[in-house]
């Protein structure tokens, strides 16, 4: 489907940017290959507890059916179009053609028009990109690397295993392919501050990172992280403290960079330990700053 030519205001919510795009609204079903991810082999991250971050079940569905079930049940909404999106787990660390093949299967509905693959910045190879670049010829297509910090001192302290220039290695060879990045940034962590994140915006802004996901440090129980908060030597940020270092962040980047998310949101049956966010309060704030009310 071709693009429409509807212009978009400053920092388009992801949403908006569909709408625009296909002339109705997008709606992003979530998929689980059950591809896990390689860096829980050496301890993981310290914020991640596998069931809710990484929340990757192992779903005995086949990617087909989850995406079945899912128009199904959102067509008698008023849903039309969709996006797939594979989101738990690390969805291009493996065998090319399996990768494909899961692709192939989510996007052979002629209701999905826009593609989504999470991922890490230290798993994408060259063969892997190739591969995915060819989806954007009949798909909106977008690469969300986890990069949480442009910091190489934060990003050990979380135990991410990969660095800020992995990351950028890893956008430059999505660019060159025609491939749109989404980056996922987590504001408040132990350690940084206004700068830091400054710092991050502007490697993103210098990368042309076209879209991006914003989350706040939230402790989650059981998890390493959760022990350093507990013993007084992690903090997270206030409502009020997140949605003014959320909008600093945003105003930092070009205009047209697409909103994926403001605000992170806790899996429900889980346990968050703090920040206390009311995450509707928290959005509203957002936008109200950014005139999007």
């Amino acid at each position: 489907m071709s693009p429409n030519t509807f212009p978009l205001s400053d920092y388009p919510q992801l949403g908006e940017y569909w709408r625009a795009r296909f002339g109705t609204r997008v709606r992003r079903i979530s998929i689980d290959a059950g591809l896990g991810c390689p860096n829980r082999k050496t301890g993981g991250c310290v914020f991640c507890s596998p069931v809710t971050f990484a929340p990757s079940s192992g779903d005995d569905r086949s990617v087909t059916k989850q995406v079945q079930e899912a128009i199904a049940g959102l067509k008698p909404r008023g849903e039309t179009l969709f996006a797939a999106y594979f989101q738990p787990g690390t969805n291009t660390y493996g065998d090319v053609d399996t990768l494909a093949a899961l692709w192939d299967e989510a996007t052979a509905f002629e209701e999905v028009v826009a593609l989504c693959v999470g991922t890490r910045p230290d798993c994408v190879g060259d063969e892997v990109l190739e591969r995915l670049a060819g989806y954007g010829e009949k798909l909106d297509l977008w690469l969300e690397l986890g990069l949480q910090s442009a910091n190489d001192a934060t990003l050990e302290f979380l135990g991410r295993g990969h660095t800020a220039a992995d990351f950028t290695d890893a956008v430059k060879r999505a660019h060159k392919l025609g491939i749109k990045v989404c980056a996922h940034i987590i504001l408040g962590l132990p350690g940084e501050t206004v700068e830091d994140e400054a710092r991050t915006a502007g490697l993103l802004s210098r990368l042309g990172v076209e879209g991006i996901k914003l989350h706040q440090l939230e402790v989650v129980a059981d998890t390493p992280l959760a022990k350093l908060w507990r013993e007084g030597r992690v903090a997270t940020l206030t409502e009020e403290e997140y949605a003014t270092r959320a909008v600093g962040f945003i105003h930092r980047l070009p205009t047209q960079t697409v909103l994926h998310r403001m605000a992170g949101n806790t899996l429900s049956g889980h346990y968050p330990l703090a920040p206390d966010f009311n995450r509707r309060r928290v959005l509203n704030a957002i936008r109200t700053a950014l005139g999007k009310q």
